[in-house]
């Protein structure tokens, strides 16, 4: 267990101004993981006021992005040294399985971080676009500013780096509002901070909840915020945004949709889908959540997802044969099993699972749950649940599947699993979303990440996202 009794404000530990703390309890078995104190509206202050005269007065926006370069690096590669404490401590926070927190800390986020150190090094922070005459006219790349960086529970270290690490790069100084159900690892990871040697005021970390968020969000000295949450608090953070005339980037919900063509490998499709559709307990903004099948093979594939479904391990998350383990929280237990039972009384087919308790789990569990004869219209397939359920659509023709897939608010992943991956590649383009595959194909975090439509604005990952954290000035000489 990790109990911390102080904050990580402007590269310093801090007492915190307030008394009232944080505990982090196991969503399995509801023990105590640890706690953290509670960060306040005073302690926001704190951390802003170091942050502005950091990036006002200080050396780090003044160093040149070599030197820069050399310290995220040393931090990137502290980081990886504490992989397997890191996924163990994330899983046990929020239920996350060790299979996929040990994928994000032993190899994504090292291949995130990796891709903006690249996108770094082979950005032109100062060049010449045009000499005309006597006049040259430069174009100048800087740090945007102050950066008020927003994250959820349910991947961290990865959405936070996501928006630290680009920010850090461009000459930025950062406040990580991190979520209460992860505590405890907001706080681990200010230790590595601490221990790569920014400046004082760069980088400040504090865990805290809702209302400790708007604060920050809504101070006057901030000049960005980069927000990872729900579609709700997005729009929330979009119209103080626009109050304000702040810089954002909003990475938000998704209902992405898996369009199963009548000539793809259904064994490969069902094998991709379940760490597509499941991974990470279902609590992922880019699951595929939506499987669009053909009419011609719509039982087959009902039936082949009902096998994969009812084979998937639940259990303790600790445990490295688990697959799904337990929701982050008991309301969100009970918000997923209300759109199970809600699914049934719009009159879907539950093929499998259901809202009842797992016998011989007392944790936050949700049967993993198969729906077919599913309508678009339905509320099961247009709200993002965030759990372990999955719905099947016929569609009749390959536009009708496109129509079905672009029929939702939210543009943020989805696929195509064919057998002709050049004709999977047309059907993508069709489809309004911003991260998408052909046949479960990983993409590179070199190539950007975000949505449409209400899945969010701006870019993260690679050159797209670390421009999203500098002002671009041109200089006429």
């Amino acid at each position: 267990m990790r109990v911390f009794d102080r904050l990580y404000i402007g590269g310093r530990w801090e007492e915190p101004a307030g008394s009232e703390s944080l505990e982090v309890h196991s969503p399995h078995d509801h023990s105590l993981v640890g706690s953290t104190p509670h960060a306040a509206p005073a302690d926001i202050d704190r951390a802003v006021a170091a942050a502005r005269e950091a990036f006002d007065n200080g050396p780090w926006p003044r160093m040149t992005p070599e030197e820069r370069h050399v310290v995220v690096t040393r931090f990137a590669a502290l980081h990886a040294e504490r992989a397997e404490e890191l996924a163990q401590l994330v899983s046990s926070e929020n239920g996350s399985p060790l299979w996929f927190t040990r994928y994000l800390h032993h190899q994504g986020i090292g291949q995130q971080n990796q891709a903006y150190l690249d996108a770094a090094a082979a950005t032109h922070w100062e060049e010449e676009l045009i000499v005309e005459g006597e006049t040259r006219t430069l174009l100048h790349r800087e740090g945007v500013g102050v950066v008020a960086a927003v994250i959820p529970w349910n991947a961290p270290h990865q959405s936070a780096l996501a928006k630290l690490v680009p920010a850090l790069l461009a000459g930025c100084t950062v406040i990580l509002k991190a979520s209460p159900e992860t505590a405890v690892d907001a706080l681990v990871l200010a230790e590595i901070f601490d221990a790569a040697g920014f400046p004082e005021g760069v980088v400040s970390i504090v865990p805290a909840g809702r209302e400790t968020s708007e604060y920050l969000v809504s101070h006057p000295d901030v000049d960005k915020i980069a927000f990872t949450g729900s579609t709700g608090a997005g729009r929330r953070i979009a119209a103080i945004a626009g109050e304000q005339l702040k810089r954002v980037s909003l990475e938000l919900g998704g209902k992405s949709a898996a369009i199963i063509l009548e000539d793809a490998d259904l064994t490969a499709a069902v094998g991709g889908l379940k760490y597509a559709s499941f991974g990470n307990n279902g609590e992922a903004c880019v699951a595929h959540t939506r499987v669009l099948a053909p009419r011609s093979r719509y039982e087959e594939i009902v039936a082949a997802l009902k096998v994969m479904v009812e084979e998937i391990a639940v259990g303790d998350p600790s445990d490295p044969d688990t697959f799904v383990g337990p929701m982050v929280r008991a309301d969100q237990q009970e918000r997923i099993r209300g759109y199970i039972e809600l699914g049934v009384a719009e009159g879907a087919r539950l093929v499998t699972g259901g809202a009842e308790p797992i016998e011989g789990l007392t944790g936050n569990y949700v049967r993993p749950t198969l729906f077919a004869d599913v309508d678009n219209s339905m509320r099961i397939a247009q709200e993002e649940i965030f759990g372990p359920v999955l719905v099947v659509i016929p569609f009749d023709t390959e536009d009708d599947a496109v129509r079905l897939a672009n029929d939702s608010e939210y543009g943020l992943s989805g696929g195509v699993w064919t057998a002709d991956k050049d004709h999977g590649l047309e059907v993508l383009r069709k489809v309004r979303s911003g991260w998408m595959n052909v046949n479960g194909a990983p993409a590179s975090f070199a190539g950007p990440f975000g949505g449409y439509k209400a899945s969010g604005t701006g870019r993260e990952f690679g050159t797209l996202g670390l421009n999203g954290y500098t002002e671009a000035k041109t200089i006429a000489v």
